[in-house]
């Protein structure tokens, strides 16, 4: 491949990078036009551009459904619920309080990608918190770090533990049993730090609990429907990769989507256009564009060469190499989105282990199904617990974050830089350190 067009490739994804970062333009404009320029530049024909994106059909497909499936259930009121109950719950003790915000967000991100999670859950928090007279500064904080982390509970809690884990091809099911601990302990992790971390929250009384309004659930029936919905989605997701004509996360997703659909227009709680509607285009587009942006870097041959630079460093050395990527991208993830990183990390890693000789190169076929070798594994692992985990370090480590920054602002108080990198530095520090511990001792002998 001509080197100029590595070169574009390379500048292109670097200032794809810088945008998001910088904020100078909206993420997914910088991705969408990232991805443009590299099709009008001949680095790649609109043809291979799709195809990239078809790679990652999987992804697309479960985050598109699962956003349909909240977005169906939203007229029940069911999320103000959870949040005016968990305030009730709390009894005058802000460290109940600080509890139960681990206790409700935990579940809730472990089934829905954490952004959407804060999207819905997080816009409740500022004007309880005024009524009973604390800073909900601090809880919104929380609520981002436990979503962030909840993500490493299963397989479809977060966008860059899926994208990995489909990379391997890991399932559902097998992920419970290998690594659904390790986002335990990271939840752990922040409930030991709580009375350190939101000392002044931690030790308040709450006043005016007798003032709050009254929880109250819409459409109580169709929630039951709904939530039978969100089981059989949940079953699915752990049994569907078993059966014995496979049925995978993204498929159920969909039918959870279609049914959740068909109960809302049916029941008239609202209807199948504003659903859509509502659904979040930007980040689907976003997320399309990002994987044209890393597409050109795979076929320019960048993404060769880099593997090759590891290969050099580390060697066959896969105890290093799993250590070093979980600090490494801890770190690169708390500057730069997860998502772009994440999928840029893949195919290098690939690259990696292929030139090293641990695996041949029939597993860079993006069509490759088979089960990977458990010694190169940890490496996947590593960068899964390093991205998600990283993007609690500072402000745009993570989507969850400036989404809860923007509800904060709304509510006439700013989350800066320094005040986020104040509490998210030490969170991700014992994040990443515990994560660390968590692989050496299961995976690394």
């Amino acid at each position: 491949m001509e080197t100029w067009q590595g070169v574009l490739a390379t500048f292109t994804f670097v200032g794809v990078i810088f945008f998001i970062m910088t904020e100078w333009l909206h993420l997914t404009i910088a991705a969408f036009l990232g991805a443009l320029l590299l099709v009008f530049a001949h680095v790649m024909t609109l043809t291979e551009a799709v195809a990239y994106i078809s790679r990652s059909y999987q992804t697309l497909a479960l985050f598109f459904g699962v956003m349909i499936l909240v977005r169906a259930f939203e007229p029940t009121k069911v999320f103000e619920y959870l949040a005016t109950k968990m305030v009730i719950l709390a009894k005058g003790e802000g460290k109940r309080l600080l509890l139960g915000i681990v206790a409700i967000t935990t579940p809730i991100c472990a089934m829905l990608p954490n952004a959407t999670t804060v999207m819905l859950l997080a816009p409740l928090i500022p004007p309880l918190a005024q009524e009973i007279g604390v800073d909900f500064v601090p809880l919104l904080i929380l609520m981002v770090f436990v979503a962030n982390s909840a993500g490493l509970l299963t397989l479809v809690g977060d966008p860059a533990t899926f994208i990995v884990g489909d990379a391997i091809n890991i399932s559902f099911a097998d992920y419970l049993m290998r690594l659904s601990l390790g986002g335990l302990l990271a939840v752990v992790t922040i409930v030991v730090m709580l009375p350190f971390l939101f000392a002044k929250t931690w030790r308040t009384k709450l006043e005016n609990l007798n003032e709050l309004p009254h929880p109250q659930i819409n459409h109580p029936r169709i929630l039951v429907v709904g939530i039978l919905i969100a089981a059989f989605v949940l079953l699915f997701f752990v049994v569907g990769d078993s059966l014995p004509v496979p049925v995978p996360p993204a498929a159920v997703a969909l039918m959870g989507a279609a049914l959740a659909l068909l109960l809302a227009h049916h029941s008239g709680i609202d209807t199948v256009n504003h659903i859509l509607r509502d659904v979040d285009w930007s980040t689907l587009l976003f997320f399309m564009s990002i994987f044209v942006v890393i597409g050109g870097l795979e076929k320019t041959g960048v993404i060769a060469n880099l593997s090759g630079f590891l290969a050099i460093i580390l060697g066959k050395n896969i105890a290093l190499g799993s250590l070093v990527l979980i600090f490494a991208v801890g770190l690169l993830s708390s500057v730069v989105p997860n998502i772009p990183l994440v999928v840029a990390m893949v195919p290098l890693l690939k690259q990696y282990v292929v030139q090293v000789g641990l695996v041949g190169p029939e597993f860079l076929n993006p069509n490759f199904a088979g089960q990977w070798p458990p010694e190169v594994l940890p490496l996947f692992y590593a960068m899964m617990f390093g991205a998600t985990l990283g993007g609690n370090g500072t402000l745009v480590g993570a989507s969850a974050n400036i989404v809860a920054a923007g509800i904060s602002e709304l509510h006439g108080q700013q989350i800066s830089f320094k005040t986020f990198l104040r509490y998210g530095l030490p969170v991700m520090t014992m994040q990443l350190i515990a994560s660390a511990f968590y692989v050496s001792v299961c995976f690394l002998h």
